[in-house]
């Protein structure tokens, strides 16, 4: 499948994404094609950011990354909702647009409006010369090559990738970012290659778990924090390829509505990686065990309870908080891709889907 053969290029793809984007000699993040608006992001006092379906995953992601290293305020919206709800932008505001194609209809739109309110527009790319690409004052292109299979994959962490490029860049503008953690976030970057294919590995281990769960009608993803966003997009790849019902929750809000769907004919995908929350989605995930749910646990470090509470533990490697959605993300995929092979569904033409939304 060009599915799987895309989620094994992510190493190479993430590589593409940097090249060029590090000095060699500074250490700094080097984005020429932002330096041409950056007599404007003196002005800005805030971003939005636009996208629709995986790319609006990732742009979630992007806010933590940019709130957290340049201290913007940043928000993230739909391109199908933005654009109806006469959104407040202006000169100040940095519209930052996500998408593999650079022609979805409705990030397009959102780019047209930002543009009649006078805000700079930078964007997010894949396809070189898309309209979007071309539309926008700035482009980072993130050169994941073609994707073929509509269920996106490589696109989506080259994104991630960008996006964490952007957020060092903004905070080496604003100052706001210190020089200490600056050079160890961009250390553990490089690493971030080398880390994905060691996820990668866990593959067999993963098939083999994808069995137990061909048979479920709904699965539940569960995340903290800025992984949170990788539950939804995990939720999104099931539902793409392999046709089960799947939602994403932030497992925070369990207790708000989720925890009544609970029992033992419902799997429960948890990110759980040892960050400052792992002790709070640990007793979350006791509070699943309690009602008979079936616990898939990802994480960097399976300590003694949580194998004893989790049905499955998918372990990746470690690596900054930051970071941790670029690693997350794979097993998941991987997930997605072997319930839907069992299942037996068309995985690269999933039905009913389109690989760029480019009708209203």
């Amino acid at each position: 499948h060009f599915l799987l053969k895309e989620i094994h290029e992510q190493p190479q793809a993430i590589i593409d994404t940097m090249r060029g984007r590090i000095s060699q000699e500074s250490g700094d993040v080097v984005l020429h094609e932002v330096d041409a608006i950056a007599d404007r992001l003196g002005a800005v006092k805030r971003v939005t950011m636009v996208a629709c379906g995986t790319a609006w995953h990732a742009c979630l992601v992007g806010k933590f990354i940019i709130e957290r290293f340049a201290r913007i305020p940043t928000e993230v919206d739909y391109g199908s909702e933005f654009r109806y709800r006469d959104p407040l932008i202006d000169e100040e505001t940095l519209l930052l647009i996500v998408s593999q194609s650079g022609e979805t209809a409705d990030t397009l739109a959102a780019l047209q409006t930002a543009r009649e309110r006078g805000a700079p527009v930078a964007a997010i790319c894949n396809v070189v010369d898309s309209s979007i690409a071309r539309k926008s004052d700035a482009v980072i292109y993130t050169h994941a090559g073609p994707e073929i299979s509509v269920a996106s994959t490589k696109a989506f962490t080259t994104q991630l990738t960008a996006l964490y490029l952007l957020g060092l860049y903004l905070g080496q503008r604003t100052g706001n970012i210190p020089p200490e953690l600056e050079r160890e976030c961009i250390q553990s970057l490089v690493g971030i290659p080398s880390l994905v294919e060691q996820a990668l590995k866990q593959e067999e281990a993963i098939a083999k778990a994808a069995r137990l769960y061909t048979h479920a009608s709904n699965m539940l993803y569960l995340g903290r924090g800025i992984n949170y966003p990788i539950a939804l997009e995990g939720a999104l790849k099931l539902k793409e390829i392999s046709y089960i019902h799947a939602e994403g929750y932030p497992a925070g809000e369990m207790k708000h509505g989720p925890i009544a769907l609970i029992d033992e004919a419902l799997p429960v995908v948890v990110l759980i990686p040892r960050d400052e929350v792992y002790g709070k989605t640990l007793s979350n995930l006791k509070e699943v065990e309690s009602r008979g749910g079936r616990i898939i646990a990802v994480t960097d470090d399976a300590d003694h309870e949580l194998r004893r509470i989790a049905e499955t533990v998918i372990e990746i490697p470690h690596t900054s908080t930051s970071l941790m959605p670029l690693l997350l993300s794979i097993p998941l995929q991987l997930l997605a891709y072997h319930v839907a092979v069992e299942r037996g569904t068309d995985v690269d033409q999933p039905r009913n889907l389109a690989k760029s939304v480019t009708v209203e």
